[in-house]
């Protein structure tokens, strides 16, 4: 199964094109390593300093945390998905604050991605 941490150039492009003005949600599916390579912290602690390093690009993007929970198992799908540890929903208050919020200067994007083994990230309005 593959992995995914970044975003590719080609969804970069995909989700500039995208049309949308308003506020939207992204559906994050975390998973997490058991032990970040050259650290003594899980892949949840890690993702938990990440939580606390974004707070600030979180508040100026004026995006909010709607959901933020764990999931158990999956009533409707393939037995042997791959269960996440997280799910995260994150309101957005416009397209152009968040493009601003990740590629922002000391953006903590390399804890995220320390802190995990595959994501997705869905955008959902």
């Amino acid at each position: 199964m593959d992995a995914y941490l970044d975003l590719t150039k080609a969804q970069y492009l995909e989700f500039m094109k995208f049309d949308i003005d308003e506020k939207f949600q992204m559906l994050n599916l975390l998973k997490f390593v058991d032990k970040v390579p050259g650290s003594d912290l899980t892949g949840l602690e890690q993702y938990k300093e990440y939580m606390k390093a974004v707070t600030p690009f979180f508040i100026e993007a004026e995006a909010k945390i709607v959901y933020d929970g764990k999931p158990y198992f999956t009533l409707i799908g393939p037995a042997e998905y791959q269960e996440w540890d997280k799910v995260l929903i994150i309101e957005y208050a416009s397209k152009g604050k968040f493009i601003n919020m990740i590629s922002s200067p000391g953006y903590p994007g390399a804890l995220r991605k320390k802190a995990l083994i595959d994501s997705r990230l869905i955008l959902c309005q």
